[in-house]
């Protein structure tokens, strides 16, 4: 292996895993927020991942960006989020963003990375109505499929 880590093992996942893993982690925020999931408004992207330097791998690593949208009132938001944001830091999340802000759009955010699994969540206010979870995991790797060395 070389030593800049770019040939490091990545974590394995199935896509169907990676999207069960990453629901799990919106509903969790959900229910830290107080706030609905809508079942209908779920949405999993699925893209390859690309190295540092832009390298490109044959052998099916990807990423997920998860997106769901939860029923939360405008007087609910603030503390909603300021909620979530108290438990990610529990569980040993860096906070990289956050603001409270009735000036700015979105006027409540918090943007966070798990630095030992390198996965990223984000929650933040859309509208009257609705606050958007996200999950962006990092590259992950197929189980049975032999990583690619760079």
């Amino acid at each position: 292996m070389s030593s800049d880590g770019k040939n490091d093992p990545l974590p394995r996942m199935s896509k169907a895993e990676a999207e069960a893993w990453a629901e799990h982690w919106t509903e969790s925020m959900a229910r830290t927020a107080e706030a609905e999931i809508i079942p209908a408004d779920r949405q999993a992207n699925f893209h390859d991942c690309s190295g540092k330097n832009g390298e490109s791998a044959d052998d099916g690593r990807f990423v997920l960006m998860y997106d769901a949208r939860a029923k939360l009132p405008r007087a609910r938001q603030a503390a909603g989020i300021r909620a979530i944001k108290a438990e990610l830091e529990k569980r040993g999340f860096e906070i990289v963003g956050y603001r409270s802000d009735p000036t700015m759009d979105p006027a409540n955010l918090v943007d966070a990375k798990q630095p030992k699994e390198r996965f990223f969540v984000s929650a933040g206010d859309l509208d009257d109505e609705l606050i958007t979870l996200i999950v962006h995991t990092p590259c992950l790797l197929p189980p049975g499929v032999e990583q690619q060395e760079f």
